[in-house]
């Protein structure tokens, strides 16, 4: 998706895009070059594509079913890990309940966290998964969509188990 013309966007915003080096048209020196049938977060653009992906995407905390999608949004941005952001609408809402904190993303805008929460209230995952419910023009196609952390969840794509980036779980999305 088309990013905002840079003459809509405050000032503020606008410095804050600018003073991303790597936007995906060279990788740096440091990064290491793909081999047959891999991807380089290096290569991925700035402002961040959105790709719809069909495989089947599932979540699961503790063996209940949390979402099960196949019309995810496959987000890839420069130096980051792809994240799948999965329609509310396959999601299990009774499960999560909002987080504390809140970060804003100058691609994407304000950030919304969220936790799972067990039936009983007993068990609790805090901030495993972030949305923005008001994205910034250019990222309209998550609005309605919320993405998990891995770490904690039985997390797979087209059935493959994803694995958990190292790091704490609130560290941005």
């Amino acid at each position: 998706m088309p990013s905002t013309p840079s003459s809509t966007i405050p000032p503020w915003l606008a410095a804050a895009r600018a003073h991303w080096t790597w936007r995906g048209g060279q990788r740096p020196a440091f990064a290491v070059t793909p081999g047959p049938h891999q991807e380089s977060v290096w290569d991925y653009p700035r402002p961040p594509a959105l790709v719809p992906d069909t495989r089947e995407v599932t979540i699961h905390w503790r063996g209940r079913q949390v979402a099960r999608t196949q019309r995810a949004i496959r987000l890839l941005e420069t130096s980051h890990p792809p994240s799948f952001y999965l329609p509310w609408a396959d999601v299990d809402r009774t499960l999560l309940q909002p987080a504390a904190g809140s970060s804003f993303c100058e691609w994407k805008g304000p950030a919304q966290y969220w936790s799972l929460v067990s039936a009983d209230g007993g068990e609790r995952l805090e901030g495993v998964a972030w949305s923005y419910p008001q994205p910034l023009a250019g990222a309209g196609a998550i609005a309605d969509c919320v993405a998990f952390y891995a770490t904690g969840l039985d997390c797979r794509v087209g059935g493959q188990p994803v694995t958990p980036q190292p790091g704490a779980s609130m560290a941005g999305g």
